[in-house]
């Protein structure tokens, strides 16, 4: 199975889990990503564009050669890019088809597609209209870094947002192309800094939901999903209130809260939906799980055998890791949301701290 992503980890293990050869191409190359790989080739790129096209359609064909993969997941980094979706097209896409994630990650029509749905969603447009705030994004982009504060008329690919309020709450989606179901919510929160205040930190599941919000969340993404033919696993990222809600996007392809569904044999039902068949009803999972991207507060240096903890992932190789890069992912899983949130942001200051103190 080929995956292709900004980090393919997380898809390599669930890929493994399920019992497939992952063949992943990716900008990181971490450690355990290599280590679950049946092979992999490091592709350049950015964090706010992904990876480079052609680098990457180049290590795919390298990794296909003589292995007739079953077909690509594509993770984070490429939702932005029509285009290359299509190219993809000729390993067998296994994920929402490409003019769907056009009209998902065009801003407009997103807007125009929620309200034809009746689904709540902030106005967008490309210069503030002097009411209230406003947010600044470019389209396409994950990981929330790229959003700031709106200073006035941008130019695409950049639009302006208007600012609401509310608790980031994300639906995991699964879809066939002509229906889709929520298979649980996960609570988001942000790792700030200066440039970047909106820069992603992590996420836990479960979310607290009172049953009407959970209903109502549901409904409204399930309904968005299936009217533009999902496909696979999707996320659709909610900001919630005690008197409603907005649904601010949907990513079509599966993200950064794979982690904290581990379990649910994700890779398996993102398959079977691309297939055109959908569970009865979600998974049941216990306990709580969370999982945050611990970034480098400066410049760091991996040393080499640095001994990772299990609670580790993404683990970045030996050598330096620029000020604000991700360094690694840390996890948790506890009986409740509220200790395994803590116990992550323990981890990542605990993990600091050992690679500060590492020779």
């Amino acid at each position: 199975m080929l995956i292709a992503a900004v980090s393919g980890r997380a898809l390599a293990a669930a890929a493994r889990e399920a019992g497939y050869a992952p063949l992943v191409a990716d900008m990181f190359g971490d450690d355990d990503t290599v280590a679950l790989a049946s092979a992999h080739l490091t592709v350049p790129g950015s964090l706010s564009r992904g990876p480079a096209g052609r680098p990457l359609l180049a290590a795919l064909a390298r990794l296909a050669k003589g292995r007739a993969p079953i077909g690509v997941v594509c993770g984070s980094g490429l939702e932005g890019r029509p285009a290359l979706l299509r190219t993809l097209t000729r390993y067998r896409l296994l994920g929402t088809p490409p003019a769907a994630v056009a009209r998902l990650k065009d801003p407009f029509a997103f807007a125009a597609l929620c309200r034809s749905c009746g689904v709540p969603h902030p106005g967008v447009a490309m210069v503030p209209d002097g009411t209230g705030a406003w947010l600044e994004k470019r389209a396409g982009a994950g990981g929330g870094a790229h959003i700031r504060p709106a200073r006035g008329r941008v130019r695409p690919p950049r639009y302006v947002q208007r600012r609401v309020s509310g608790r980031a709450v994300s639906a995991l989606l699964l879809g066939d192309g002509a229906r889709a179901i929520v298979l649980g919510f996960s609570e988001q929160w942000v790792a700030p800094t200066p440039s970047a205040p909106f820069r992603y930190g992590g996420a836990v599941r479960p979310a607290s939901l009172t049953a009407a919000d959970a209903a109502a969340l549901a409904d409204a993404g399930a309904r968005v999903a299936a009217a533009v033919g999902v496909a696979g696993l999707a996320s659709a990222d909610f900001l919630l209130r005690d008197d409603g809600y907005d649904l601010l996007e949907i990513n079509p392809r599966p993200g950064a809260t794979l982690d904290v569904f581990a379990g649910a044999r994700l890779f398996a039902k993102h398959l079977a939906a691309c297939d055109g068949n959908l569970p009865d009803r979600p998974p049941f999972l216990r306990g709580a799980a969370a999982a945050a991207v611990v970034y480098a507060p400066r410049q760091l240096v991996v040393p080499d055998r640095f001994a990772w903890p299990d609670w580790s992932a993404d683990r970045q190789r030996p050598g330096p890791v620029a000020a604000g890069m991700p360094l690694c992912t840390v996890r948790a899983a506890t009986d409740t949301p509220e200790a395994a949130r803590a116990q992550v942001q323990h981890r990542a200051a605990e993990l600091l701290d050992m690679i500060g103190e590492a020779p």
